[in-house]
């Protein structure tokens, strides 16, 4: 992230499995020191966009479950965003759940939520900087698991702004929060395993990538410490996952050219080659969501693997681009939702029946973020945004293959 803003404006799982996860190297970072799955929400059964299982036949063992995963775009609080959270904390410190309220029923709704956090936390108290080297207040932990979110990647161009403290203080405060991360890590031991949670009747895993660090050299002693993104080990740690126990891998990737709507040839190529790897006919990685270039970017079906280029920002203050300009595609992005079947046949792929993406924008005068697929209150501006991220979101064909928008 180079931009700048404009001034003032989950039950563990059985001990074989967690032999397995710690076992494997290369593995995504999980939170803590429990590499358990950890306890899935609990909902009234059939509820909304949640899929239920076929009956069983009498006699027989019951399907497992199905479940309904979300994952959202960049939390990038800038002086602004801080200073908001601190208006609306009242002189208690800073308080992220305003902010995050008109998402909430969306992401509390899913059986598994994922965010991207990419900035790093400064001390209790602060100090606290937005641009260019993030510390974001602690207390965006809280506000992110007061929304319903399971669990975060930490894997960004900033995760290193301040040194290996800051990474560890937000690993800490994730920790502390009750929500898993993967794609930083404080010991060799927890980069090496998983994070696996579970949704419905699935153990999902969780891997996070970035491409840089904005040239801040990982810490002495410690190349664990950020996932960097190179193809052959995201294949290496998704089957690892895999061998932990895990039914769906996600892959997060920090990626892509910022300010740039359309994919750039690198997205598309490790996309295609991502989504192409598999082992004895079942492909390694289940979803592919990526964060970085600050506008929303297309969702398209690749190798028969959802593969989600860019959410767009989540959180972030008014957005200056490369020109210098304010450009309001930067508070413009998109939560996707799918929902996954359990596999027809033992061993089999958990497939993914129902895809949709959310349109969502943060409204910066007012420190919010809106759900733009709810309805909009005739509001023709808000119509008009709506429609933009649409259309970027349905440019690579996605509607034919099933794409919706919900809401």
């Amino acid at each position: 992230m180079t931009s700048r803003t404009r001034p003032a404006g989950v039950a563990a799982l059985a001990a074989v499995l967690l032999a397995a996860a710690t076992g494997c190297t290369g593995g995504s970072g999980g939170s803590g020191p429990d590499a358990g799955a950890a306890t899935p929400k609990t909902s009234a059964p059939g509820a909304a966009g949640r899929p239920t299982a076929p009956s069983a036949a009498p006699g027989a063992a019951s399907a497992p479950a199905g479940f309904t995963l979300v994952a959202s775009g960049d939390v990038l609080p800038h002086d602004s965003i801080i200073r908001k959270a601190a208006e609306d904390a009242a002189g208690g410190g800073y308080d992220f759940r305003p902010m995050l309220s008109g998402v909430k029923s969306v992401v509390s709704g899913a059986d598994l939520a994922l965010c991207h956090m990419e900035t790093v936390y400064g001390k209790k108290g602060g100090p606290y900087t937005g641009y260019p080297a993030f510390k974001s207040p602690p207390e965006v932990a809280a506000g992110l698991a007061a929304t319903g979110y399971d669990s975060c990647s930490t894997a960004s161009n900033h995760t290193l702004d301040d040194g290996a403290a800051g990474l560890d203080r937000t690993l800490d405060a994730l920790d502390g929060a009750g929500i898993r991360h993967a794609g930083s890590a404080r010991t060799a031991e927890e980069a090496a395993r998983p994070a696996l949670m579970k949704a419905g009747g699935a153990t999902v895993a969780q891997l996070a990538y970035t491409y840089d660090t904005n040239g801040y050299p990982l810490p002495e002693g410690r190349p664990w410490a950020v996932k960097l993104l190179d193809e052959r080990r995201v294949i290496a740690d998704a089957r690892a996952a895999r061998a932990a126990g895990a039914d769906v891998v996600v892959v997060s990737v920090h990626w892509g050219t910022e300010w740039q709507t359309e994919p750039d040839e690198r997205q598309l190529s490790l996309g295609r080659t991502l989504t192409a790897s598999r082992t004895g006919g079942r492909p390694d990685i289940d979803v592919l969501v990526g964060t970085h270039a600050h506008v929303p970017q297309a969702y398209e079906k690749v190798n028969g693997t959802w593969v989600i280029y860019g959410m767009g920002d989540q959180i972030a203050g008014d957005m200056i681009n490369h020109q210098g300009v304010f450009d309001p595609r930067g508070n413009q992005g998109s939560i996707g939702r799918f929902t996954f079947a359990p596999p027809r046949t033992a061993g089999g792929r958990w497939e993914v029946t129902r895809a949709e993406f959310v349109p969502q924008w943060f409204d910066t005068r007012r420190g919010r973020v809106v759900n733009l697929g709810a309805d909009t209150g005739g509001d023709a501006r808000l119509a008009g945004i709506r429609d933009t991220i649409r259309r970027v979101v349905l440019s690579r064909g996605a509607a034919e293959d099933g794409l919706v928008m919900g809401e």
